[in-house]
């Protein structure tokens, strides 16, 4: 694939591809100023083996969802510091 070098801001509606063995990175929202993170269900969390990672998990904590990162060995939820299981 080649490498392509943009001089203005860039949207994608799915993502970005990333450097780390294809992992999807999140996309900005110009409009709206925010920042949208990569979801998964609790049940299809990918490896957390690559630390450093963030997901939206939409069912974790009872269904009311939670920003969660990798550490390298699991995905923790960032409001209670537990493993996402």
């Amino acid at each position: 694939m080649a490498k392509t070098t943009f001089s203005g801001p860039v949207q994608s509606d799915n993502g970005f591809i990333g450097a780390v063995a294809g992992a999807v990175v999140g996309s900005v929202d110009a409009s709206a100023g925010t920042i949208r993170i990569p979801s998964a269900l609790v049940g299809a969390l990918p490896s957390a083996a690559v630390a450093g990672r963030i997901l939206y998990v939409s069912d974790a904590n009872t269904g009311a969802g939670t920003v969660c990162f990798s550490n390298g060995a699991n995905w923790i939820d960032i409001k209670t510091g537990v493993a996402v299981v």
